[in-house]
């Protein structure tokens, strides 16, 4: 990973905090999931997660997990704050694509946070 900055989904478990677009750079992304990384791949973006949800017990995180049902990617226990970036070449790092903001909005009835 490198040190750019990107634009960046952010979507917490918890439903009283807003789903918001944030920059973020690649050294942020652990602090931003509370642990260590995972990464789920799908067409022009992926998810990072935190790869110790389960055992860490983190709470479910159904935007997230709806989120990603509506993008074709069905995937159980979603958990903790999922954070969404695009795949630009060969794999790397991206902006997030402008259509998942869209959904979000569609999805969720309000603006995003900034």
């Amino acid at each position: 990973m490198n040190s750019r900055t990107y634009t960046a989904l952010v979507v917490p478990a918890c439903t009283s905090e807003p789903i918001r677009i944030e920059q973020v750079d690649p050294q942020t992304l652990e602090a931003l999931v509370g642990g260590p990384l995972e990464s789920v791949i799908r067409g022009d973006w992926h998810v990072y997660l935190n790869a110790e949800s389960v055992t860490m017990r983190l709470p479910a995180n159904f935007r997230a997990g709806q989120l990603m049902h509506e993008c074709g990617l069905d995937l159980d226990g979603i958990r903790g704050t999922a954070v969404f970036l695009g795949r630009g070449e060969h794999g790397a790092e991206a902006d997030i694509p402008d259509h998942l903001p869209r959904l979000v909005e569609e999805l969720f009835g309000a603006p995003l946070a900034a």
